[in-house]
């Protein structure tokens, strides 16, 4: 057994985020593969809320939210209790810092709403143990309109370059003050690891390394 392969002493539990079409899912993939680590991907394709909410951004935008929270709620706690290791494909912490935050900043959620939502995730996240890594993908706006395009997704369709843009801004301004647990940060604007095997191989070194390495927290 690998020393990624998992007792509870040496669980591992990495979180992956990022802006839609950043690479979350295929790196969660990546990850589970080469280190034989369990994979907890976001609710997509099952969700009840993301068509209508691309479609009328204003009438969902609370139910979607609360719907991911839960979801990521209930996801973290199974991961916390699990003795072996996981990688998460999005954090709980980016619902209310960047995609909620963004939706009331755009007059697309209500302040009532707003307010409830963020009462809800501090009670949620305080009876939770944050990741031993989280891995941020910043990639530019091209680069995300490119993956979205490729992956053709149609609710993903009406998804604009502001909208894009803005939640890029928010994300920038959440990692930085991102201090509840380590943090890795990698450019995949000129990192293509899913098309390449010399970009999974730096990737996985990466990650590896702040796990493993010497130095690693």
């Amino acid at each position: 057994m690998s020393k990624a392969a998992k007792t509870s002493a040496g669980k591992k539990y990495v979180a992956i985020a990022g802006n839609i079409g950043a690479g979350k899912s295929s790196l969660t993939r990546l990850l589970s593969n080469h280190f034989k680590w369990e994979a907890y991907f976001e609710r997509v394709e099952d969700n009840p809320y993301l068509a209508d909410f691309y479609a009328d951004m204003r009438r969902w935008s609370f139910n979607l939210q609360v719907f991911f929270l839960s979801s990521r709620f209930n996801q973290q706690q199974e991961i916390e209790n699990l003795p072996h290791s996981v990688v998460q494909d999005r954090s709980i912490y980016e619902d209310a810092e960047i995609f909620a935050r963004n939706l009331y900043e755009m007059a697309l959620m209500s302040q009532r709403d707003y307010e409830n939502y963020t009462e809800l995730f501090q009670i949620m996240t305080s009876y939770l143990t944050p990741p031993h890594l989280l891995v941020y993908l910043r990639a530019s706006v091209p680069t995300l309109v490119e993956h979205i395009q490729s992956r053709g997704r149609e609710f993903e369709s009406n998804i604009s370059i502001d909208y894009l843009k803005r939640l890029n801004e928010l994300y920038e301004d959440w990692v930085d003050r991102y201090h509840v647990g380590p943090k890795l940060i990698i450019n995949v604007d000129d990192l293509d690891f899913v098309n390449h095997e010399e970009g999974r191989a730096e990737i996985i070194s990466q990650i590896e390394g702040r796990l493993y390495g010497l130095f690693a927290e």
